[in-house]
């Protein structure tokens, strides 16, 4: 008998007992999709400074190998987004690269353009005054449109770094118009079936107005775009005490939000491992789309079971693989959690209006233990029960320190 299997016999009579269907739950476990970022497995950093670590992926094909190690490892992290021109192939070989990590068993996410790092961005993208530099920029995404279907990406991932340091800097309402016009034109030329996915944050790296400042400018423009266009939360780009989850659950009910970049922070965009300052906040964001999903109002519903889960996260000091283990893993014990709120009791509890009751049903669930659950989902997906354990002992990350050694850059497909 498997070392987790009797606790996860008390767990599965007791949940029974409150009338959850076991099987059911770990089905849903089963089809979970947390999608890793290829810079998660560079030398990616902090603005201020990106430490060198042994064994950190330098060209896209080794971002690739890891992303599947990790796959491998947690069973739910099948796809890998990928930043151009960071990730771009040798020759513009996209079906190479497409083909390569199928055969790693992992195929592409989303594709994340970069108009931010540019010397010629200094004072913008989509929203410079110049007009050639915000032709630059549209030709660098449309560019990344017609990267999409190489790759079989169905996603294209917006965030901009435009906004203006000093009051006066330029006109806020041109900047608008001038983000608007682009971003119509990146609309217009997305693929058949796919989605734009636009994100937004309330401050940085411009320090008097950031185009994009927040969820009700991204929903905005989304509304003028079409259901192509949906909304993009990073759960580092909000101000202190932002009820996030309410967010979540207005975007959800007015069917426009498209996806995440899960990370976690202490004081801004720290991007540190999701759920390791907040995991509460965490189970409270599941909660609310788990709730949709299962739901039958709509589009909530609809809506709630077509969400790209992504993790951004910098990984500076900790290492790369295991800290995005880890990330997974994190976002794998929420969601199970999620699965755990009784909805008709929380309902009827709501409807009562008894607070506290209801209050107690959600944190019953946030409470319970779940890794005997999990380890049982993962022993029949054929996944280590232990993944970080299963990982520090597997010798890879000594292979890829000693095959990789220290490199400070990160270059793309070869």
């Amino acid at each position: 008998m498997s070392n987790h299997k009797a606790a996860y016999d008390i767990l599965t009579a007791s949940l029974e007992a409150r009338g959850f269907d076991v099987e059911a739950i770990k089905d849903a476990l089963k089809k979970q999709h947390i999608e890793t970022p290829s810079w998660g497995y560079a030398n990616s950093g902090t603005r201020f400074k990106a430490y060198a670590w042994p064994g950190a992926a330098s060209t896209t094909q080794e971002k690739l190998d890891d992303a599947a190690m990790v796959h491998k490892i947690t069973g739910i992290a099948p796809s890998v987004a990928v930043h151009i021109p960071w990730d771009k192939p040798a020759d513009e070989d996209y079906d190479g690269m497409c083909q390569y990590a199928e055969d790693q068993g992992i195929v592409i996410g989303a594709v994340n353009p970069n108009v931010f790092q540019d010397d010629e961005y200094r004072l913008g993208s989509l929203g410079n005054p110049n007009r050639g530099i915000q032709e630059q920029a549209l030709d660098h995404i449309l560019e990344c449109c017609e990267i999409m279907p190489r790759v079989k990406s169905d996603a294209l991932s917006l965030w901009f770094a435009d906004g203006t340091n000093f009051a006066g800097q330029d006109s806020l309402r041109a900047r608008k118009r001038r983000f608007e016009d682009g971003l119509r034109l990146v609309y217009e030329h997305l693929p058949a079936h796919s989605r734009m996915l636009v994100e937004y944050k309330f401050f940085e790296p411009a320090f008097y107005s950031t185009d994009i400042p927040d969820w009700g400018t991204a929903y905005a423009w989304c509304l003028k775009l079409g259901p192509q266009a949906q909304v993009l939360v990073d759960l580092g780009h909000h101000a202190q005490g932002v009820n996030i989850e309410q967010i979540v659950a207005f975007l959800l009910d007015e069917g426009r939000l498209g996806g995440f970049h899960f990370n976690n922070r202490k004081y801004a965009d720290d991007d540190l491992i999701v759920g390791s300052v907040n995991p509460y906040e965490l189970f409270l964001i599941y909660n609310e789309l788990t709730g949709a999903a299962l739901g039958d109002d709509e589009p909530a519903s609809s809506t709630a079971n077509n969400i790209a889960y992504m993790i951004d996260q910098c990984h500076n000091v900790e290492g790369k693989l295991a800290p995005m283990i880890l990330s997974v893993l994190n976002c794998q014990e929420a969601y199970a959690k999620s699965l755990l709120v009784s909805r008709q009791q929380l309902d009827e509890t709501q409807a009562a209006g008894d607070v506290l009751g209801a209050h107690l049903i959600l944190n019953q669930a946030y409470r319970t233990d779940v890794e005997p659950l999990l380890a049982q989902v993962r022993e029949e997906m054929g996944v280590p029960t232990d993944p970080i354990t299963t990982y520090l002992s597997s010798g890879y990350e000594d292979k890829i320190r000693s095959e990789r050694g220290l490199v400070d850059a990160s270059g793309g497909f070869q």
